[in-house]
């Protein structure tokens, strides 16, 4: 199989949907001699926020030196970055040789059990344990969760240290209507006797949280209990125990950044103080003030705007309009929206509606976008518009200001179209 071939094996799975559960998962790394037992890993998990979190804490680690493996999901530019090594997307040469390994194990599990196929995902994750485990170790693996935690791919190894940066109501088709259900299958993400780390705002959600805290007898950093920041315009002091960092500025915009921010910092700090690592505290802060996460609050043209952002849910909607507010002095600006089924639609478009001269939809080639008339019909008000050609649209647009925003697949594709 050459590159071509492994990438569309891998995305033919896309057809067995999402199904949730770990034995899938199980079956096949036992058949790879368990590799997810020999890395030291971090998990990350939470509704928003997991992808910048694990960017801060690997920009922090390269920059103290240390070898550092990435799972994160959707991928914005190439596939590949799904996995990075040392911040780099693996090689083509590197995917095709993980395809070889793993899809005989997965064409064994459908053969020899009553398992099912194993999904996209899963194989993906697969190939992500073996890679870090086995073919190419590193001094730390940092796992970002995809959806949940107790039913989720990752959660089959035996973590250094956990983060959940929020609990919000997102898939709650898979994962339950309530804050409670969401926060039960989040709180998997605590394991016994290993520290965890989180930032939950719901007083429901966070009653969940400090339960399983108590009952796993892990270590429970809460913030805006243990961990605090004081934001003045562009800067913010931390500050956790008898650590202070005063005058931190990140690239990142937007207070929830400074939050997730926050949360890397004092993960580095309790792995410095358990000595997993050796901290040169300047270039962890030099390393998390430097990093940029592509389609996350993103200027792409100035004359006219144009800013991207994946906004896939209420909860990361309202930090992008509070950061367009506070950062951009943006009262009003056009719209250009696409999703994915499954989302709080309506939430998210009443939103953005308070903030849109025009409101512009269209739709995008992905197996779960929804069709433009859906989104269409979700949308209050006047001032609403079906956009056929997103690509024309964009590149013809002449207005003051578009703000793209939805799913991060959307944002991967529009990336990916019109060269931003």
């Amino acid at each position: 199989m050459n590159y071509l071939d492994s990438i569309y094996w891998i995305h033919e799975r896309t057809k067995f949907g999402i199904k949730p559960g770990v034995k899938r998962m199980e079956w096949m790394l036992d058949r790879l001699n368990n590799p997810q037992n020999n890395i030291r890993g971090i998990h990350v998990g939470g509704t928003n926020g997991k992808g910048s979190t694990v960017a801060y804490l690997r920009a922090a680690l390269l920059n103290n030196d240390y070898s550092v493996g990435s799972f994160t999901s959707p991928f914005i530019e190439s596939f590949n970055e799904r996995i990075s090594l040392n911040g780099k997307p693996l090689s083509d040469e590197a995917i095709v040789e993980l395809v070889k390994r793993v899809r005989p194990v997965s064409e064994m599990l459908e053969e020899e059990t009553d398992l099912g196929v194993a999904t996209e995902f899963e194989i993906i994750t697969t190939m992500m344990y073996l890679y870090f485990g086995e073919i190419n170790p590193v001094d730390f693996v940092i796992i970002e969760a995809g959806l949940g935690v107790k039913n989720d791919s990752t959660n089959v190894f035996e973590p250094i240290l956990t983060l959940l940066t929020s609990v919000g109501l997102d898939h709650t088709e898979i994962l339950g209507e309530s804050y409670v259900e969401i926060a039960k299958d989040k709180s998997a993400i605590i394991k016994p006797h290993t520290p965890v780390i989180y930032a939950v705002k719901n007083e429901v959600a966070l009653k969940v949280m400090r339960e399983q805290v108590k009952l796993q007898e892990a270590k429970g950093i809460e913030f805006d209990r243990d961990i605090t920041i004081v934001s003045v315009d562009d800067e913010f002091t931390y500050r956790y125990k008898d650590y202070e960092l005063e005058t931190l500025v990140l690239n990142m915009l937007g207070e929830h950044q400074k939050e997730n921010a926050a949360l890397a910092i004092t993960a580095l700090i309790e792995l410095n103080e358990a000595g997993y690592v050796t901290l040169d505290f300047n270039k962890m802060i030099d390393g998390i003030e430097s990093v940029h996460w592509t389609g996350r609050i993103e200027q792409v043209n100035e004359e006219p705007l144009m800013i991207i952002d994946g906004a896939h849910n209420r909860e990361s909607v309202e930090a992008l309009i509070e950061t367009l507010k506070s950062y951009y002095q943006i009262e009003k600006i056009d719209v250009l929206f696409s999703a994915i089924k499954g989302k709080p639609i309506s939430d998210m478009v009443t939103q953005l509606k308070g903030i849109a001269n025009n409101f512009y939809v269209t739709e995008f080639d992905f197996p779960k976008a929804l069709n433009k008339e859906e989104l269409i019909s979700s949308i209050p008000g006047d001032n609403k518009v079906i956009v056929d050609n997103y690509v024309k649209f964009i590149e013809e647009y002449e207005g003051e200001g578009l703000l793209i925003t939805g799913s991060l697949y959307f944002i991967s594709e529009v990336k990916s179209r019109l060269g931003f």
